[in-house]
């Protein structure tokens, strides 16, 4: 059937010890919200699941009414695949515990977890595990994607740290990927998104960090951009592997760590963290300083707690964003000349052009070991991103990150991306993104577990 009755709607209520909210329900809205305000769907019914059962009806349940299926965790998706107009959701916002075995450095979040969370209940024992930038992300979506953050260069992706999955298909089967238990599935969610099922459990190997770790802020002005990207290319590849790095190009600083009498100064920045002693951090920064004088820069040490939420203030609940990733192999002339021409022709001073160095651990994965879409060689992730609360403005700078990403694209070494930063998820790009042979490999896994494609609000690979 394509249509749901009450009596369905009874059924599945009467199948799950959660919620099954329609229109009009309380706690609807807040269900279906998203973190991009681009968009406002309003599915047909929300199934808000507490349980891998309640997930398992929810599945069964939206592969028997026909009605488009999206899954929410964190709801961070950049594209809004999180929600459909008409359809059903699939909440995993009240599945967030995060239970630490601090003995085997294992930590199991479930699905609706974000890393926030995760880091708060890892910290408690002095481990933390590669997540996101923004604590409110749901570990999820940035996972499957491939994840990464502060610690790649130490200890590679989100997935390169990836233990096991519980997964619920598209039939209703659960089942645990491992290396070992259904490889070929464990390969595909490493990095192939949201295509294959259910995941209502991450285990994670740990790492100790912290709790308090180094943190550095260098900050040029904006006519100084080739001196400080062209220091940034000679000295990043130099950095320890107890170090993660940062460059923000275009960054207008609106708050701290900015000093007061420099906030509102657009320019460009490099941020640094070190996990080692604050000797080790001192003398990993001290050659940006030397080879480019900073306008001002902020050195101290800081929780690495405070570090994973030290730039959520850039990325609020329901801002207006959109943006354009694509890999560059390094930060050429060309490319640092693209990115300083454009940088002032952005209309919002939250717009910006976070480049990612991924380098050290990242690089030392076989390109083949998972489904990641970049290659892993040293490379900078280049991303452009529209930022606004008025959508007329984000619409501008939607237009301002087109025009840089075509501009940069014949010098890029992936332009299909990284699929966690596709605003726009068209087949052609999904397929450039992951190329050929791997995106073959990965409709192979598609048409073993989800031959129907009910799971495809997302980085679609397609069946068949």
């Amino acid at each position: 059937m394509t249509t749901m009755g009450n009596g369905d709607l009874r059924a599945l209520q009467g199948a799950m010890a959660g919620a099954v909210l329609e229109p009009g329900n309380a706690g609807f809205d807040e269900a279906r919200s998203l973190w991009n305000g681009e968009f406002d769907f309003r599915p047909a019914v929300i199934a808000r699941c507490e349980s891998r059962d309640d997930v398992v009806a929810a599945v069964k349940f939206g592969r028997a009414s026909g009605l488009e299926t999206t899954i929410r965790g964190g709801g961070h998706s950049l594209s809004g695949a999180s929600a459909c107009d008409g359809g059903l959701m699939i909440n995993l916002s009240r599945m967030n515990s995060v239970a630490v075995d601090p003995q085997r450095r294992r930590a199991v979040a479930r699905g609706g977890a974000t890393w926030g969370e995760v880091d708060a209940a890892t910290q408690a024992h002095g481990l933390a595990v590669t997540g996101g930038i923004i604590s409110h992300t749901g570990v999820g979506g940035l996972t499957l994607g491939g994840g990464m953050g502060w610690l790649v260069n130490r200890h590679g992706l989100s997935i390169d740290n990836l233990e096991s999955a519980e997964v619920v298909l598209a039939d209703g089967r659960t089942v645990r990927a491992s290396a070992d238990e259904h490889p070929d599935l464990f390969w595909a969610l490493r990095g192939g998104g949201g295509n294959f099922g259910v995941v209502t459990s991450f285990e994670y190997r740990l790492h100790p960090v912290g709790p308090e770790v180094h943190f550095g802020l260098f900050f040029w002005e904006i006519e100084r951009g080739v001196e400080a990207l062209s220091a940034c290319r000679r000295l990043i590849p130099a950095l320890p592997a107890d170090s993660g790095a940062l460059i923000a190009g275009a960054l207008t600083g609106e708050a701290e760590p900015f000093p007061v009498e420099h906030r509102g100064r657009t320019g460009h920045a490099l941020l640094v963290a070190g996990f080692g002693s604050a000797e080790q951090h001192a003398a990993a920064i001290a050659p940006f300083r030397e080879a480019c004088p900073p306008l001002f820069e902020v050195v101290t040490p800081i929780p690495y707690t405070a570090l994973q939420h030290l730039l959520d203030d850039t990325s609020p609940w329901g801002i207006h964003d959109y943006d354009k990733s694509l890999a560059v192999a390094d930060l050429t002339d060309d490319v640092i000349g693209v990115l300083t021409e454009r940088a002032t022709a952005k209309a919002s001073p939250m717009s910006f052009m976070p480049i990612f160095p991924l380098q050290g651990a990242f690089a030392a994965v076989g390109d083949d070991d998972t489904a990641f879409s970049l290659r892993r060689t040293p490379q900078y992730l280049v991303d452009v991103v529209a930022l606004s609360p008025d959508p007329a403005v984000c619409a501008t700078d939607r237009t301002w990150a087109r025009s840089i990403w075509d501009t940069l694209r014949p010098l890029a070494d992936n332009p299909g991306g990284y699929i966690n930063f596709f605003s726009e998820q068209d087949d052609d790009r999904v397929r450039a993104g992951f190329g050929p042979k791997k995106y073959d490999r990965l409709v192979q896994v598609k048409v073993t577990y989800d031959p129907g494609n009910l799971f495809h609000h997302n980085a679609n690979i397609k069946p068949g």
